[in-house]
């Protein structure tokens, strides 16, 4: 059985404002997590100097959004030189701790920062080293006592381990790219996993290589007490670009998702467009479950 997202009547629901210098070019890759009857949504956004910078958004009914005028998170360290990208955002207690893409001359390296309020951020700096990685996103939980993280080491999507949110190992690959498939080329996480009874229900993204790169969305589900064990992978993709500004942009052909929320038994998937815009797409959460039990 496969399934396919909608999307919403109203896309694209957040666009550049050419009064903002710093998002004047490009709002796209966005985190959105719900909380106390409020959709919080953290954006990533480039003006004229094409330094990627962290907006923030809210809204009460998950569709329409109010913004600042200024960004809450920009870069704040040489390993941030050319920009923040790409925030996900969970939830472990009372803090929100956002994993997001540093972009320097050194490469692109995973970094997190927490908050309260999603406005004042706390930065816990790089926490893996060394090595180009994006695509990082927290577990809302520990399983067997441990935090758990995706992240992505170019092409496959990898899981991390830590005690305390500081130092993490055991890089464990649990999905690759595969031939012959819509995701071909290489895959990542799309937001934080949603726990279900018939395992954690991740969105990802993986690209196709050829005739030219085309990146769209499709679900996994991993195992509860051990994500290292795939259970299910989407055949073909729930969303793939098909509006004029999923396909014409800053970057062409791109759907691409840091965040899924479940609300009003749907789920809310938040996607960037062809880096241009942001734009959402629903499926109910039913059809999510037959799939699973399929």
């Amino acid at each position: 059985m496969e399934i396919r997202l909608t999307r919403h009547v109203l896309n694209p629901i957040l666009s550049p404002v050419s009064n903002h210098h710093w998002e004047s070019k490009y709002v796209f890759n966005c985190a959105v997590i719900k909380h106390n009857d409020l959709f919080h949504m953290l954006y990533r956004a480039q003006g004229e100097d094409m330094v990627s910078r962290i907006g923030y958004a809210v809204s009460t009914d998950g569709v329409r959004f109010n913004r600042l005028e200024r960004p809450v998170f920009g870069p704040g360290s040489k390993s941030e030189l050319f920009g923040v990208e790409d925030p996900r955002v969970t939830r472990i207690n009372n803090r929100f701790y956002m994993l997001y893409t540093g972009y320097s001359p050194e490469g692109v390296r995973i970094s997190m920062a927490s908050s309260t309020d999603f406005i004042l951020w706390k930065r816990h700096g790089v926490v893996i080293p060394d090595i180009n990685n994006k695509d990082a996103a927290l577990f809302p939980e520990r399983i067997n006592g441990k935090y758990v993280m995706f992240h992505r080491i170019e092409p496959d999507m990898y899981l991390a381990y830590s005690d305390d949110l500081v130092n993490w190992s055991d890089f464990i690959s649990i999905a690759k790219p595969r031939e012959g498939y819509w995701d071909n080329l290489k895959i990542g996480v799309g937001g934080p996993p949603v726990k279900t009874p018939h395992g954690w229900l991740v969105l990802y993204h993986g690209v196709e290589g050829t005739p030219k790169p085309t990146y769209r969305l499709g679900f996994i589900l991993l195992d509860l007490e051990d994500p290292r064990k795939v259970i299910k992978r989407s055949e073909e993709p729930v969303l793939e670009p098909e509006e004029d500004w999923e396909i014409y942009g800053g970057v062409p052909n791109v759907v691409f998702s840091d965040a899924m929320v479940l609300h009003d038994d749907h789920y809310y998937i938040y996607y960037g467009a062809a880096d241009n815009h942001i734009a959402l797409a629903t499926i109910e959460a039913s059809k999510v479950d037959r799939w699973m039990r399929g």
